[in-house]
């Protein structure tokens, strides 16, 4: 392929929590590159996914959901989400299909609206919402904002997936590609074993745990042998806390440990060396370096 047929733009995927859209990007891309879990507000940063469709490079931009921010924390997750979209060739909207279209959904509708970038609807979880809901959905948000395009689709079964990854391709301007063909993301390895590391926490602790905690990766080392060391701390705000991510005699810490380390040995095909220690730091919310090493902006 020459490098004058080639086509690359910047897909922002936007909606409120649990939409879907990291599955999304997931099956875009045709690999996981984030992480997923039923809980909301799993993702904290925007990350970059790359898919390929034909001539098309497709730089598809998954951002934290957005949400009323309550907390400094909050407020630099959802400024990520609307940084993700700033200059994006098309501005995708995940809904899902499923649930209502409550004040979240409405709230980022009303505010996309007046932005230039083309906008597509997807109304995610086709596989497990009313076909009349669905229906009413779409006539009621395009009522709101004229979309360009509205797609059916389920992340999760792949359903109208294809159909979507097709249109965006050819719907990328002409220009070279920004990554090379085998890159599915632009996370290094690094930000990889922290994220899948965090996944792990909101899989197996409940209620608001998770989200009361952090990853962080102090050392990251390859071995002669050609895998990989690395070393975790997990901040938590209190000594309870820390009790439960450990478990009784240490047990939740190592299922937390072993689930992780079988995820990365697979996509980073080659063995991998996992080590976890939970830490009280009480306040890492209001912590600039934390910040610093999810990729958040400190907002004030």
């Amino acid at each position: 392929m020459t490098d004058d047929r080639r086509r690359c733009g910047l897909v922002a995927v936007v909606g409120a929590p649990n939409a879907g859209k990291s599955t999304l990007v997931n099956a875009l891309v045709g690999q996981k590159v984030a992480i997923v879990s039923p809980k909301a507000q799993t993702t904290r940063t925007k990350l970059l996914g790359v898919a390929i469709e034909g001539d098309a490079q497709l730089l598809l931009v998954d951002t934290p959901g957005i949400f009323e921010p309550k907390r400094r924390f909050d407020r630099a997750m959802v400024a990520a989400a609307w940084d993700g979209a700033a200059g994006a060739d098309i501005v995708a909207l995940v809904v899902d299909g499923k649930g209502g279209l409550g004040p979240k959904v409405t709230g980022i509708v009303e505010r996309i609206a007046a932005r230039p970038e083309p906008k597509h609807l997807v109304l995610n979880k086709v596989d497990l919402a009313d076909k009349a809901k669905l229906l009413g959905h779409a006539e009621k948000l395009n009522a709101l904002v004229a979309f360009d395009e509205i797609w059916f689709v389920s992340a999760q079964t792949g359903d109208g997936v294809p159909e979507l990854k097709s249109a965006l391709a050819r719907l990328m301007p002409a220009g070279p590609w920004h990554y090379p063909a085998d890159q599915v993301s632009d996370a290094t390895e690094r930000a990889l074993a922290t994220e899948i590391t965090r996944e792990q926490l909101f899989l197996q602790l409940h209620a608001e745990l998770p989200y009361a905690s952090a990853v962080e990766t102090e050392r990251y080392e390859e071995r002669p042998d050609g895998s990989v060391e690395i070393h975790q701390q997990i901040l938590v705000e209190r000594p309870t806390q820390r009790a439960i991510v450990l478990g009784k005699g240490g047990e939740r810490i190592k299922q937390i440990g072993a689930r992780a380390r079988v995820q990365l040995a697979t996509l980073m095909e080659r063995p991998v060396h996992l080590y976890l220690h939970v830490k009280v730091k009480e306040g890492w919310a209001e912590d600039r370096e934390v910040y610093r090493d999810m990729g958040l902006d400190w907002v004030e």
